[in-house]
């Protein structure tokens, strides 16, 4: 039992974030336990207290301050074994991750790690998912621009808008998604194009180039053929996404019921049953046919349940990439 002088300063200590300190009096208490014969509870505080100690340091966030509506933070936990995609784009995720890692042994030698990332591909494929990996794996905050707000908001302020956006990377390291950049990353030539836009593009390749943070400026696109030109050789990398094939979809399926049980192959799931919906959208029948389940109270999801919730998404989804 733990001495009244020990509860005082584990409380203390915790108030006061000292967890070194919080750790020593924790471990104090293990230990007394196992003193007591109470082995098993001695080991499950110790535990306890080596994962606590194996946490990264929580993130500072800073504030947005006004450009809390065009700038969002995102707090999403995923990890690079969650993003099916094809071996190869996962190494090329992974040489960002690594240059990152060792970018001061790249700076001997006079070179940069890639920071500057185009991704596109069909909607659901990861392009999120994957700006929100390596903000995790880096230990760096991910925030999301909300493009389209910057556009129709604030017409004829936009130039000034993205200054203060590029200001806000620059002196707060991160991962920053420009999402849904086909607003303003729409090619210039373009008949229909206003001079407005021109200029919010222009505005933006510059603030790009002359960009020289530690954060990542990620942009991502459904439709890569609208982009202007001018665009690519301002990043540093352009990585390429797709719907997943049929082994890359029965991964998906496998890591999504892990912890849930099924009463089939999912290797026997056919291909057409998964052709045509994107990553996002297995993921979301995954999570249908569990959720029934529990709901029905039956103990496995069952093929024809996984099977009917792939065809809702069909139906829901599929008919709009026609």
């Amino acid at each position: 039992m733990a001495t009244a002088e020990q509860l005082k300063s584990l409380i203390k200590s915790h108030y006061d974030s000292d967890n070194e300190r919080f750790s020593t009096i924790a471990l104090q208490l293990a230990a007394n336990e196992a003193r007591k014969g109470h082995n098993n509870l001695a080991h499950q505080l110790k535990n306890i207290i080596d994962k606590g100690r194996k946490k990264p340091p929580l993130k500072v966030i800073p504030h947005t301050n006004n450009l809390s509506d065009l700038i969002q933070y995102s707090e999403t936990p995923n990890r690079l074994s969650q993003l099916i995609v094809s071996d190869e784009l996962k190494e090329r995720i992974n040489r960002i991750i690594r240059e990152y890692l060792q970018k001061g042994k790249l700076s001997k030698h006079g070179f940069s790690h890639r920071r500057k990332i185009l991704l596109t591909g069909p909607p659901g494929t990861g392009k999120t998912l994957t700006a929100s990996i390596l903000s995790n794996e880096l230990k760096i905050p991910f925030y999301i621009i909300l493009v389209d707000k910057i556009v129709t908001k604030y017409m004829g302020e936009t130039s000034a808008k993205l200054r203060q956006i590029f200001d806000f990377i620059g002196e707060n390291t991160g991962v920053y998604l420009f999402d849904e950049f086909d607003a303003i990353g729409t090619e210039r030539s373009r008949d229909n194009d206003v001079g407005e836009m021109r200029r919010v593009l222009n505005a933006f390749l510059q603030f790009l180039e002359q960009d020289n943070s530690n954060s990542f400026i990620i942009s991502a696109t459904n439709n890569i053929n609208m982009l202007d030109q001018a665009l690519f050789r301002r990043f540093d990398d352009v990585l390429f996404y797709d719907l997943p094939d049929k082994k890359q979809a029965i991964d998906l399926i496998r890591n999504k019921l892990a912890n849930f049980k099924y009463d089939f192959e999912i290797e026997n799931i056919s291909t057409s049953s998964v052709s045509g919906l994107s990553q996002s959208e297995i993921s979301q029948a995954c999570d249908d046919a569990v959720k029934e389940t529990i709901l029905s109270d039956r103990l496995k999801v069952t093929k024809n349940l996984l099977l009917e919730m792939l065809l809702n998404r069909r139906a829901v989804y599929g008919s709009k990439r026609k």
